[in-house]
């Protein structure tokens, strides 16, 4: 099931087609797509219950939004692939680097973001947004917490993140628009493994990161485990996984996003995030 934000209401999309929750539903379930996590168990019984509800229309990928849009909280994890921690000159870690993004840095699928500075880097990412509430849940629990999962990219100004003495991880990454995802929220069942996608971006056509999700230190439920041992992860709550190897500051020289770049983030079984980068 591909469940999202189209025009800031919640949605259903069946094909190359969308169908509008609310209408569908007769009023049952309402037309935030934030809110609909908190009662994500009746909303995926009542989606599967009634297959055909509702009327399939067409609709522009200009108009999707992030497909949680407003989370209560944000988790991002750092040094999750090997081969980034290895270009990022740090050690694997024993336990996952939790850092926080804003809220207000969200946007969807496609569109245009503002260049701050002139040390952007792209960091293409698996998203996964929880479904219920989690607290001392196990690894082997860690699937049935999540709601589904989509793509995502955790844009980051190196000048910010770095300068002074103690790195500035969520100001770097949450400049407006520095949080994209989209274009749809898919439901774990719908992937044969969930747990090993292929993921990578593109900046004008070339490939700069490739990888598959088998390849995280810390996959999904257990980072679900980890952090559910430390904080109540609630519905709607969003994680940011982490990003593989081929980020821009590794480079030699270092390549960073400029104006009138276009950057392509695709996950296997999800779909693509694009984006054109404008100046201030």
């Amino acid at each position: 099931m591909r469940v999202g934000n189209l025009s800031d209401r919640l949605t259903l999309f069946r094909g190359d087609a969308a169908v509008d929750v609310e209408k569908a539903s007769g009023g049952q379930f309402g037309p935030d797509p934030q809110a609909v996590y908190d009662r994500w168990t009746e909303f995926v019984a009542w989606a599967r219950a009634n297959p055909s509800a509702g009327e399939a229309v067409p609709f522009r990928t200009e108009d999707l939004g992030a497909p949680a849009p407003r989370p209560r909280q944000v988790f991002a994890i750092g040094a999750n692939y090997r081969d980034h921690a290895e270009e990022g000159g740090v050690g694997v870690p024993d336990h996952p680097m939790v850092f926080t993004k804003w809220p207000s840095s969200f946007t969807g699928p496609v569109g245009d973001v503002v260049l701050p500075g002139d040390t952007v880097d792209w960091e293409a990412e698996l998203v996964a947004v929880v479904g219920r509430r989690a607290r001392d849940v196990p690894a082997s629990e860690g699937w049935a917490h999540v709601a589904g999962l989509t793509a995502g990219q955790d844009l980051s100004e190196r000048t910010v993140q770095t300068r002074g003495e103690f790195p500035q991880m969520g100001l770097g990454k949450s400049f407006p628009g520095f949080s994209p995802s989209g274009p749809w929220l898919v439901t774990p069942d719908e992937f044969a493994d969930p747990g090993d996608l292929e993921l990578g971006c593109t900046v004008n056509g070339h490939r700069m990161q490739h990888a598959r999700t088998r390849d995280l230190v810390f996959p999904v439920p257990v980072l679900v485990a980890e952090l559910s041992r430390i904080v109540t992860l609630e519905p709607g709550d969003v994680i940011f996984t982490g990003t593989p190897g081929g980020v821009g500051m590794a480079r030699r020289p270092p390549v960073y996003l400029a104006e009138g770049d276009e950057l392509v983030t695709t996950i296997e079984g999800i779909g693509a995030l694009r984006h054109r980068f404008v100046s201030a």
